[in-house]
C-alpha cells in the first residue's frame, strides 16, 4: 500500500521542525543574553539587530561547522576503517553493494545515466557536500566570532585589532576545539556502543540476537 507523503518523510520531517524549534529557542535566549551587556553600556540591541550581530553568527555556525566537519569524516572515514563488531562499521572482509561501481539502470540517477565525470563526481558528492558545508560554516563562525568580540571591545572601549590578529589569540580556536570534541566523542560511542548494545527496530542497531563480535548490519 502506498504511504502519504508524511509517513515517507516523517523523520527528516521531525528532525527539521525540532531544528526550527530549537533554532528559535537559540536565537530568542540568545538575545535576552546580550540584551544587559548592551543596556549596562547604554546601548539598545533589538532582536532585528542581534541576528545581525557577530554573537549570533559565531554561536550558529560554531555549532554548524563541528557537525559538517563530524558527517564529512564519518562518511569518508567508514570507507577505509573498520571496527570489528560495530554496527556502523563495514564488513572485516570481502566487498559490499555500497562498494560496487554504478550500473545504468531505468531508475538510476542522471549522473549515472550521463557518466564521464558527472558520474565522478557524483560518486564523490555526499562528502563534497559535507566538506564544502563544514568549510563555509567555519568561516562564517570565523566571521560571527571576530565581529562578536569586536562588537565587545567596542562597548567596553578596547581598541579594534585585525582579523589576522584575532585568529592567533585562543579564543576562537576554544570556540573551535570545545565543539569539535564534542562530535568526535559522539561518533566513537555510537560507533563502540553498538558493538554491545541494541535497539530493537532502529537501523543504527544490530538485530538484537546478533553476537556481539558480528560486525555490520
Amino acid at each position: 500500500m502506498k504511504k502519504n507523503f508524511w509517513y515517507r518523510n516523517s523523520l527528516s520531517i521531525v528532525f527539521i521542525s525540532l531544528f526550527l524549534l530549537s533554532f528559535v529557542a537559540q536565537i530568542f535566549c540568545g538575545w535576552k543574553e546580550l540584551l544587559p551587556e548592551y543596556h549596562d553600556q547604554g546601548f539598545s540591541l533589538s532582536l532585528t539587530d542581534y541576528l545581525v550581530s557577530g554573537h549570533f553568527a559565531s554561536a550558529t555556525f560554531e555549532n554548524f561547522q563541528s557537525e559538517f566537519l563530524q558527517m564529512a569524516l564519518y562518511v569518508i572515514l567508514t570507507i577505509f576503517l573498520r571496527q570489528i563488531g560495530s554496527a556502523e562499521s563495514k564488513k572485516l572482509d570481502g566487498k559490499e553493494e555500497v562498494d560496487r561501481e554504478p550500473v545504468d539502470r531505468p531508475e538510476a540517477p542522471g549522473a549515472v545515466k550521463k557518466g564521464g565525470w558527472r558520474l565522478s563526481v557524483y560518486k564523490n558528492s555526499l562528502s563534497i557536500a559535507f566538506i564544502i558545508l563544514f568549510f563555509v560554516s567555519w568561516g562564517m563562525h570565523l566571521f560571527g566570532s571576530y565581529k562578536g568580540k569586536m562588537e565587545e571591545n567596542i562597548l567596553q572601549g578596547k581598541p579594534v585589532i585585525s582579523m589576522g590578529q584575532y585568529i592567533g589569540e585562543p579564543t576562537f580556536w576554544f570556540e573551535t576545539f570545545q565543539n569539535w570534541q564534542s562530535e568526535f566523542l559522539s561518533v566513537a560511542s555510537i560507533v563502540i556502543l553498538t558493538i554491545f548494545l541494541r535497539q530493537k527496530g532502529s537501523p543504527e542497531s544490530k538485530p538484537v540476537d546478533s553476537p556481539h563480535r558480528e560486525t555490520g548490519k
